[in-house]
């Protein structure tokens, strides 16, 4: 476990800060009255992401591989990363749907019907926690898979 303690550090990291930008989204007004450009500017989160992992990985190569890393440890040291926040995600949804924002699902389901992009059913069927939950784990692991090949690939060491 010490072995990982660094990427496990960083999930935890990714995780609140995640907290903190789904709060920024609230008080901005995306998950009430300015809804219809969450789906938009939510994605400025993806920078913060990068962000994060190539913070961790600089951390990771510094402090466990005496600044040298390969792409291949970088690339597996990210996978722990997203395996962490994937872990965490039900915990962070729970939290985000039930305490930061808990109208936020009836205020999509009801822009998304009056916008005519789904029907009541189809949108109560995707907009709950439950579908959030599984969303949010896979979506940890294929995107902190695919930025990890990424930042691992800028980070890495020649030798």
């Amino acid at each position: 476990m010490k072995k990982f303690a660094i990427e496990i550090k960083w999930g935890i990291i990714f995780s609140l800060i995640s907290l903190a930008w789904v709060f920024l989204e609230k008080i901005l007004g995306w998950h009430d009255e300015n809804i219809a450009q969450h789906a938009i500017y939510t994605n400025l989160f993806a920078i913060v992401a990068i962000v994060i992992y190539v913070l961790a990985l600089l951390d990771k190569r510094k402090n466990f591989y005496n600044g040298h890393m390969t792409w291949s440890q970088g690339f597996i040291s990210g996978i722990v990363i997203s395996i962490v926040v994937a872990i965490l995600s039900p915990v962070a949804m729970y939290i985000t749907h039930n305490f930061i924002t808990p109208d936020y699902f009836t205020n999509v389901i009801d822009y998304s019907v009056e916008s005519g992009v789904m029907k009541r059913e189809d949108a109560e069927e995707y907009f709950n926690l439950t579908s959030y939950i599984i969303q949010s784990f896979f979506f940890a692991l294929v995107v902190g898979v695919v930025t990890s090949a990424v930042v691992a690939f800028f980070v890495r060491t020649k030798k």
